[in-house]
């Protein structure tokens, strides 16, 4: 019989926090005192030791045991180094054991604010801060944090050598200030509060190691800094917290953390809130949302920068579920589960929280251990999260511990505290270390400054510093218009100047290792097959040999021969025929797109599937796929119908686009996908392995860098197409899907400026992948045929486009 509600709760508490009774129980077992760790020195006792080497220092003193006490000068401090026990202190004993002298420090300068009370006053203040925090505000603090680092990152220029920690910082500032408070500080503000930050934290730790807090009075240089960052601080926080006028803040129906502060009532004295009140909860978000977020931001870009393999699978997976141009959601997020494991790794490898402290207020049981009254407990997240007991290998950076939950359930991984006192602001914290990184990640390609990697700075938060990059633009960031002021090239100039994967030549980009005489043989038996299938008609062979479509087999796979260059041949036509077919009605009636292309798609699984207009296409698809497929592995044939799959689907997409007229609206992330899957690249990648005569290796295939290498391959070869067949799409009565028209009109450019900015994109992808197949190939020679297969596909594309009939326009000046 399930238990009442009430006594369920109570049932449960009994298992976490022992009931207290005026005389407690007698052990069984005599509680023990904890180890002394050896080495004090005199007057000094560990505190030359956690000044030299915090980290080493104290994640040594778990092989002692799961608490020990060290010395500090005359005082001694009980360190818990057992992820278990910090979990009990941290919940357990959270009424008897509050804050300690860390945080005193801070409430002196900053008052009692929710990060600095405890028992009923903390609990009172939660509940008023709790709904600045609520699930139906992150929508919105999505979609700033979104703005403010995409504006940040607009700032930022190719070659410029950026600080990471201080920048990071800047942008966390910006963001806490204008998601939680709906303010702009200035940027001398910004600068100060930057410069403030180092000097509050050394002398946060510093007086809190005195031995006696008379010493935090003296005019020392250390508490004279440690002042004056305070006193910065106040006036930074003073500027957000009134930074909008009256009539904006109750336009804003308290949705402001000011305004809902100002709107709260103190339970204890059912009086308004102060303004002192007010500051002390701003000064609270700023120290805790700014400092911890940024240093994780440096650390996680560290981190992608010493595995490209990491950064290659992240960005993979924004493509998918977090594609570049659109506003992240809370279900975006979600959907982005290996990039949460990156982020969970950086947080775990590099826990922003050094040390913090407690002290009991009573004598406690911290395990094994009889904790006296009166003392003060400290424990490092950082410490904890590097046991080797808890992660295996705990100094690696390794994402997938995360893939199967390892390593996250209580107590092991606290990044954010437990109990009472757990932040707040946590998911808010998750949600912005991932938008911010994504929106940074799609725009920029950070390359490390030689010898600028982040280093270690422990405080009361392992810093990092040091780190240096120089900023080179993403290949697919989203494309911009060249710079306002540069010259305009004519709009007519065809992409001739060179490939823009060899920088050779279009005409020998990718020379045909083949006497011609064999292409020309290729193409009249292809010519014979169009019409024996009844694809053409006699009389439209001649406009259809001008195509060409030989020669783009013949410098895309320049060692295709005999039945596989036949094969490759047959397959272009085929497709090329089909998308002629959406020139016509189809293209713009879903209907019929559907009737079109659904056949086509159960032909891919050998179903009969629905009726078809068009059984010569359908019955020339069919002997096609059967020739693709057979002698395939099913590896191979898996991929290869998914991803035609994806190609096939995207004639009825269009066709629901024009229908609707939602093409004018349609953006460019929307843009790119479709003409990426539409183009037909993927399923030729694919035949490139159809052409060797074997798979690549699936271990090649396995790798997020192989991933991004075929869709920057896809990319680079629909944009090049998008230039050259620009002036037939410009003509065309159906809206066309072109990444240069898209670009004039959702940026408003000038056609030229358009096309310039798709040739920039082709040449950023032509660097990336270049780099994307050096290091492939570096970890995997025996796939290396198949990088080079990518190359040559594009370069065959160029050449191709930029000789061909197909794109010719009546009258036209030809790309």
């Amino acid at each position: 019989m399930a238990l009442p509600t009430d006594a369920l709760l109570a049932e449960t508490r009994k298992r976490i926090v022992p009931p207290r009774t005026t005389t407690p129980p007698v052990p069984a077992v005599r509680a023990a005192v904890p180890p002394l760790a050896p080495g004090a020195l005199p007057g000094l006792g560990h505190a030359a030791a956690l000044l030299r080497d915090p980290l080493g220092f104290l994640g040594s003193l778990a092989r002692l045991g799961g608490v020990v006490r060290i010395r500090l000068g005359p005082r001694t401090v009980c360190v818990v180094t057992d992820a278990r026990l910090v979990h009990t202190l941290l919940v357990a004993l959270a009424h008897d054991c509050p804050r300690g002298a860390v945080q005193d420090t801070l409430k002196t300068a900053f008052g009692d604010g929710l990060l600095m009370s405890e028992g009923r006053a903390h609990r009172d203040r939660r509940r008023i801060v709790q709904p600045a925090f609520g699930p139906d505000r992150m929508a919105g603090y999505l979609a700033v944090m979104h703005q403010v680092t995409e504006e940040r990152a607009g700032r930022w220029r190719p070659g410029q050598v950026l600080d990471v920690a201080k920048e990071m910082n800047h942008l966390a500032l910006e963001i806490v200030t204008r998601s939680l408070f709906g303010a702009r500080l200035s940027e001398d503000a910004t600068l100060a509060f930057h410069r403030a930050l180092p000097d509050l934290v050394k002398g946060q730790i510093v007086q809190s190691l005195y031995p006696h807090p008379a010493l935090a009075r003296l005019p020392l240089p250390v508490n004279r800094r440690f002042d004056a960052a305070v006193r910065v601080l106040n006036r930074v926080v003073d500027q957000a917290v009134n930074g909008l006028s009256e009539k904006a803040r109750s336009d804003r129906n308290g949705g402001t953390l000011p305004a809902l502060l100002r709107a709260a009532t103190d339970p204890a004295t059912g009086r308004p809130l102060t303004e002192a009140d007010v500051r002390s909860e701003a000064i609270t978000m700023f120290g805790a949302g700014t400092e911890t977020v940024s240093t994780t931001l440096t650390w996680l870009l560290d981190e992608l920068l010493r595995h490209p393999e990491v950064e290659a699978r992240v960005l993979a997976e924004l493509d998918e579920h977090l594609p570049a141009g659109t506003t992240p959601t809370p279900e975006a997020l979600g959907r982005l589960t290996y990039t949460r494991s990156v982020t969970q790794e950086v947080v775990r490898l590099h826990a922003p929280n050094a040390f913090l402290m407690r002290t009991a207020q009573v004598p406690v049981d911290l395990g094994p251990y009889r904790i006296p009254a009166g003392t003060e407990l400290l424990y490092s997240l950082t410490a904890l999260h590097r046991d080797p007991v808890r992660y295996d290998e705990p100094l690696s950076f390794r994402p997938e511990r995360w893939q199967d939950g390892g390593g996250l359930g209580r107590p092991s991984f606290l990044p954010f505290g437990a109990g009472k006192h757990k932040c707040i602001g946590e998911a808010f914290a998750w949600a912005e270390l991932t938008v911010a990184a994504a929106a940074i990640l799609r725009r920029w390609r950070p390359v490390a400054v030689p010898g600028a990697h982040a280093r270690e700075v422990v405080w009361t938060t392992v810093q990092a510093q040091g780190l240096r990059v120089r900023l080179a633009p993403r290949a697919e960031a989203a494309v911009e218009p060249a710079e306002v002021g540069a010259p305009e090239a004519p709009a007519h100039r065809p992409l001739t100047a060179g490939c823009p994967f060899t920088g050779t030549s279009a005409a020998t980009a990718a020379p045909t290792p083949r006497p011609p005489a064999e292409l020309r043989a290729a193409a009249d038996r292809h010519a014979d097959w169009t019409v024996r299938h009844g694809l053409l008609a006699p009389a439209e062979l001649p406009g259809y040999r001008a195509y060409a479509l030989h020669e783009l087999i013949g410098h895309a796979f320049p060692r295709a021969r005999g039945t596989e260059l036949d094969l490759l041949v047959d397959i272009l036509g085929w497709f090329t025929v089909l998308d002629d077919r959406f020139d016509g009605s189809p293209g713009r009636r879903p209907a019929e797109a559907h009737a079109l292309v659904d056949p086509l798609i159960s032909a891919l699984d050998g179903e009969a599937g629905p009726a078809t207009p068009d059984d010569r296409l359908l019955t020339a698809w069919r002997e096609l796929w059967r020739r693709q497929s057979e002698s395939a592995s099913p590896a191979w044939r898996a991929r290869a119908a998914g991803e035609w799959r994806a190609c096939l689907a995207t004639f009825p997409a269009e066709a629901e686009h024009r229908a609707r007229g939602t093409v004018p609206a349609l953006g460019l992330a929307d843009t790119m996908r479709l003409r990426r899957h539409g183009s037909c690249l993927y399923p030729f990648m694919n035949i490139l392995e159809r052409v060797h005569g074997a798979d690549a290796p699936a271990a090649l295939h396995a790798e997020p860098a192989l991933h991004r290498l075929r869709a920057n391959t896809a990319d680079a070869a629909t944009l090049i197409n998008d230039l050259y067949s620009l002036e037939r799409e410009e003509r065309q009565t159906a809206a066309a899907f072109n990444t240069v028209l898209t670009l004039q009109r959702i940026r408003g450019c000038t056609r030229s400026r358009a096309v310039r900015a798709v040739r920039t994109r082709v040449l950023r992808l032509r660097q990336e992948n270049e780099e994307l197949r050096r290091d492939l190939g570096r970890r995997h020679p025996a796939g290396r045929w198949y990088l080079d297969g990518t190359r040559e596909l594009v370069a065959g594309v160029h050449a191709w486009t930029s000789t061909s009939d197909r794109y010719l326009v009546p009258g036209g000046r030809g790309r």
